[in-house]
């Protein structure tokens, strides 16, 4: 499972790129999605390189995530309480766990599937330049823990 943060805006957008973005979910700066790893998302990743940045990620960093940026519709929080009533999970870590081995999806048990994140604590790196060259943008590994850690 990836977990892909946008980095940057709209300005000057290629329309293919911009239909990928919109493809992804990712409307905003700071957004993040959760994806599965597939031949299909890749592609889309590869071809939006330029305007985010995406990693792997474990089952306890989602559901700190859902638990503190996951919202229900009207902009409600996620909680434990929700997630035993409304799901066959008897909390966030379960459902957790399941999420990142793609064996249920966010919106299948009434989660929004965009998390909008705060901008990270101490700034993006240069957001022009990709993770190998100093900046931001691109594939970063588990590296994308720490970001994300940042943000939330």
């Amino acid at each position: 499972m990836y977990l892909v943060i946008r980095v940057r805006g709209t300005t000057g957008v290629i329309q293919g790129i911009a239909d990928t973005l919109d493809m992804l979910r990712l409307n905003r700066i700071s957004h993040a999605v959760l994806v599965e790893e597939n031949p299909s998302y890749e592609g889309m990743l590869q071809k939006a390189k330029d305007y985010i940045t995406w990693g792997e990620i474990d089952a306890e960093f989602v559901a700190a995530m859902i638990a503190k940026r996951g919202r229900l519709p009207g902009n409600v929080k996620v909680t434990d309480e929700y997630v035993a009533e409304n799901t066959d999970y008897d909390n966030i870590e379960e459902l957790a766990k399941d999420v990142v081995e793609s064996k249920v999806k966010l919106a299948d048990v009434g989660i929004k599937p965009v998390f909008r994140l705060h901008p990270p604590r101490k700034g993006y790196e240069d957001i022009r330049l990709s993770v190998k060259e100093g900046g931001s943008l691109g594939y970063r590994g588990e590296e994308i823990k720490d970001l994300g850690k940042r943000m939330l």
